[in-house]
């Protein structure tokens, strides 16, 4: 049975919503970063960067979560959540789960981490960092903002629902406690009560007991 090594509300939200999306059976294993059981030894065999999550599927250990959402797709066609190959949609697929792990993840990773890119004891330094990073967030949500008003679709690619509305939902929740959250943009707030509205992802939310608001 397929495994995903999840913390609640963290990076594995969405292959989560995809293993729930494709009803396959999988198993939750949760580890415990209170503990920082993501850097034990054992944990660390299963991914060296002692991040989450981690996919094991049979003989396959996956990790980075757009690498699992790719291997969820692909090895599950039937589940339709991905275009089909070699077509311009599935192209703009790769692009747009690109530049969510490449450019808008990171931009968040430095807001909820900003002590990471300065020097130790540095706090004016982190706290320039986290304001710059909530800029570019705020920048990078009106990216998504208009590529859901240009073509007036009912998800980010259109009328299609794929993996990559999974990764937007994730993200797009991490920016619940910003002054100006995803929620507040006209299209992407009706855009994430769609998410909200599948039943995938209140199973995903219920069984990683997330409270809310949700985003």
């Amino acid at each position: 049975m397929i495994q995903l090594h999840y913390g609640p509300g963290n990076a594995n939200m969405a292959p989560h919503i995809a293993l729930q999306e494709l009803g396959v059976p999988f198993e939750l294993v949760q580890v415990d970063r209170a503990n920082n059981a993501h850097k034990s030894a054992e944990y660390l065999k299963l991914n060296p960067n002692g991040l989450i999550p981690v996919l094991v599927d049979g003989d396959l250990v996956l990790y980075e979560s757009a690498a699992i959402l790719l291997h969820l797709a692909d090895s599950h066609p039937a589940g339709r959540l991905i275009p089909a190959l070699g077509t311009a949609e599935r192209a703009h697929l790769y692009k747009w789960l690109v530049w969510l792990t490449n450019t808008l993840q990171p931009a968040l990773i430095n807001y909820f981490y900003p002590e990471r890119w300065v020097a130790e004891g540095n706090d004016a330094g982190a706290a320039e960092v986290k304001a710059r990073a909530v800029a570019k967030v705020g920048e990078l949500l009106d990216q998504i903002e208009t590529q859901l008003a240009r073509h007036q679709g009912t998800w980010l690619l259109g009328e299609d629902y794929s993996i990559a509305d999974a990764m937007v939902f994730m993200l797009c929740r991490w920016t619940r406690g910003f002054e100006r959250p995803a929620r507040g943009l006209p299209q992407l707030g009706a855009y994430l009560q769609r998410m909200l509205e599948r039943p995938a992802v209140q199973r995903m939310l219920a069984a990683e007991g997330l409270p809310q608001p949700w985003v």
